[in-house]
């Protein structure tokens, strides 16, 4: 199989390259410790994890996929997670086997990386920093950057032109559906990861071009089109 052909390569974060979940389940559990709420066993709130924070709250007060609390306690329930999340943000979280060298890797070799992901920005910058991932980064778009995410494609268009790149120079890689039908509208080939926040959806429907089980398996599908440039990081493009 013939790799890939990209000069830019687009990250998604969580489920992606971290696996995030035990410490937004932290934060979730402290702040229904915090309400006088019934705490959540961090496998379910491994599935309710994927699409947003405010869904995530509300299935965490509620017990329940499509839960809706009371409006005034999901008020004070949302800020109140933002802050803790934001306390414990890289505690127990872990990079995905093979990340850090192959991110290291890929960049050594001409490749441009950024991330576009849905996380609100004040986090996605504060775990890129404190992770040490930013290094590997040209630039980032966060969840709150141009108040559209995935699967609207302006995240990844917005990146791309940013860092120069035509839509047809970049690659997406991602681990959900989001990732995929974002990619498409934006006119770029996509890779997902088997591994991530999916929710139990395969995600060979979506069609990716290519679907690994394993971060490490990364480049070895990738070839670089042109030389890509060694940037200083952008927080929020």
């Amino acid at each position: 199989m013939q790799p890939l052909t990209a000069r830019t390569l687009l990250f998604d974060l969580d489920g992606t390259l971290m696996d995030t979940v035990p410490d937004i389940a932290g934060a979730a559990n402290r702040t229904m410790r915090a309400l006088g709420l019934a705490e959540r066993p961090e496998e379910d709130l491994r599935m309710w994890t994927g699409n947003g924070s405010d869904k995530l709250i509300k299935r965490t007060i509620t017990g329940e996929w499509d839960g809706e609390p009371d409006p005034a306690l999901q008020a004070r329930a949302l800020p109140l997670f933002f802050d803790l999340y934001a306390e414990h943000i890289f505690e127990r979280s872990r990079f995905y086997p093979g990340v850090e060298e192959t991110m290291a890797r890929l960049r050594a070799e001409g490749f441009t990386l950024a991330c576009v992901t849905n996380k609100p920005d004040r986090h996605t910058g504060l775990l890129l920093e404190v992770s040490g991932l930013s290094r590997h980064l040209s630039a980032w778009v966060g969840g709150d950057t141009l108040g559209v995410r995935k699967p609207d494609p302006d995240q990844l268009l917005h990146a791309a032109g940013t860092l120069g790149s035509a839509a047809s120079e970049c690659v997406m890689i991602g681990d959900s559906m989001n990732d995929i039908q974002a990619a498409r509208a934006a006119g770029m080939r996509v890779i997902c990861l088997t591994y991530g926040y999916n929710q139990g959806v395969d995600l060979r429907t979506g069609s990716p071009d290519r679907l690994l089980e394993d971060f490490r398996e990364l480049a070895e599908h990738l070839a670089l089109v042109s030389g890509g440039s060694d940037r200083k990081l952008s927080s929020a493009i």
